[in-house]
């Protein structure tokens, strides 16, 4: 079955999980231990958040890989207009709250261009596994 005849499901990927655990540990140690100025922070990091909202979301649901990665696209690229629109202040949130941070406060195209890319990487990676995976079968028959 190709990535394009997937129908939505719930299923449990161990794989999917662990990527996404080990996206979310590096990122927390991005955001612990690496200076406010470096480059690994400023985009690394934003790079890095679309792979583990992907693998978060796909270790526990099947969709179609590409539309989800459209999902985490438009999604990412929401919580970054809602920097635009101060949106954390205006929940009443303060610097130093969960939510301030995960929302955070400072609008960014270049964010904008480090979540594309990562979706586009991500994208770059499954189109590589498909390509592999149909080569596999092909080598079978």
């Amino acid at each position: 079955m190709t990535t394009a005849e997937r129908t939505p499901r719930i299923g449990f990927s161990a794989w999917h999980a662990l990527l996404a655990l080990a996206a979310f540990v590096m990122e927390v140690l991005i955001a612990t231990r690496v200076p406010h100025a470096s480059w690994i922070r400023g985009y690394f990091g934003d790079v890095l958040v679309v792979v583990l909202l992907y693998a978060a979301v796909y270790s526990v649901l099947r969709v179609n890989d590409f539309a989800l990665l459209l999902a985490v696209f438009v999604f990412a690229c929401g919580i970054e207009f809602a920097q635009y629109f101060g949106v954390a202040e205006r929940l009443g949130f303060v610097r130093g709250d969960v939510m301030y941070t995960v929302i955070g406060n400072t609008f960014s195209w270049g964010d904008v261009a480090c979540y594309a890319l990562g979706c586009g990487l991500t994208a770059l990676v499954l189109v590589m596994r498909d390509v592999v995976v149909s080569a596999r079968r092909s080598a079978a028959r």
